[in-house]
């Protein structure tokens, strides 16, 4: 099972490479994008990463992401010109399908579910993704039966997608390392001393709004609260405010979501943030964050009041 399972996971992997492969072609092919060969090329050594980057040394890898770090640094990705669907054709897709139109997306998340619970997939820790990549190739098939499109209309939707999203879809994934990385370096315990030496430890408001206030800010700066959260944990969550009586239950339920309140105010959460910016073609970049800004303040005052009299 375990051989099946990583063979899978490969072969999705690899579907995921090609993915970004029709998209680095289209890329160069766009004679209207100003930055198409950078465009290109970032898109391009996705498609390596993604499907030989396994067989291939970690320092290559690492550099080729180097690579891609300085061409979006570079202002050398862009999403160019994209073929749109006809909105005649569209409408009248949405017309004959109805509301079965959400059937593909409910499928994914139900079919995923059971085979990572009710199948021998549960057995295994990598049972979950596959499960997921297994779902989602079932519900493309439904989907182009359900629409009626062909290859074609696949390929062109899928590299769309792909380079809609541009550069912000792919941070959140590498950002989601960073939290590893950093605790294994240590991060966690140089920012515990570095408390230490600045607050007093005993003081249990202090401490939560230590932690709380660190999640936010941690968050904002990596753009991921998972990230976040084993380093800040380790440093302030624990010492701060675990050791000084409070529930760990508690504690890490809600210091996570305090997490979420630095997420909806920086721009490193690129998912939340940037994406849409990109999607809707908004003319300020920073016109979602601006929105949420005055309630992830609030959304914070929240998390520490909780905090405080529930863990306690």
């Amino acid at each position: 099972m375990t051989a099946l399972v990583n063979n899978l996971l490969l072969a999705f992997f690899v579907i995921i490479g090609l993915f970004f492969l029709a998209a680095a072609i289209e890329s160069w092919r766009d004679q209207t994008n100003p930055a198409r060969w950078g465009t290109g090329l970032f898109w391009f050594i996705f498609a390596i990463i993604f499907s030989v980057g396994q067989w291939i040394p970690y320092e290559i890898s690492g550099a080729l992401l180097l690579v891609n770090g300085l061409l979006s640094l570079l202002k050398q990705v862009k999403v160019g010109k994209i073929k749109e669907l006809p909105e005649k054709v569209a409408d009248k897709t949405v017309k004959r399908i109805g509301n079965w139109i959400f059937f593909p997306s409910i499928l994914l998340a139900v079919l995923a579910l059971l085979l990572a619970k009710f199948t021998p997939l549960s057995k295994s820790k990598l049972g979950g993704q596959v499960a997921i990549g297994i779902a989602a190739m079932v519900s493309l098939i439904v989907a182009m039966i359900l629409t009626k499109s062909n290859g074609k209309v696949a390929y062109e939707d899928t590299q769309r997608m792909v380079r809609s999203a541009g550069s912000a879809g792919i941070i959140p994934q590498l950002l989601a390392t960073l939290g590893v990385v950093f605790t294994a370096s240590g991060v966690g315990q140089v920012t515990a001393k570095a408390i230490s030496g600045l607050f007093p430890v005993g003081n249990r408001l202090l401490g939560v709004i230590l932690y709380c206030c660190g999640m936010a800010i941690f968050t904002a700066i990596m753009g991921n609260a998972f990230a976040a959260f084993a380093v800040i944990t380790a440093g302030i969550g624990i010492p701060f405010v675990v050791a000084q009586g409070g529930s760990p239950v508690v504690v890490a339920a809600i210091g996570m979501t305090a997490g979420y309140c630095g997420t909806l105010l920086t721009p490193m959460a690129a998912n939340f943030n940037s994406l849409p910016v990109a999607l809707m073609e908004m003319k300020d970049s920073l016109g979602v964050i601006k929105q949420q800004f005055p309630i992830a303040i609030i959304m914070l005052l929240v998390h520490i009041v909780l905090m405080y009299f529930l863990a306690f």
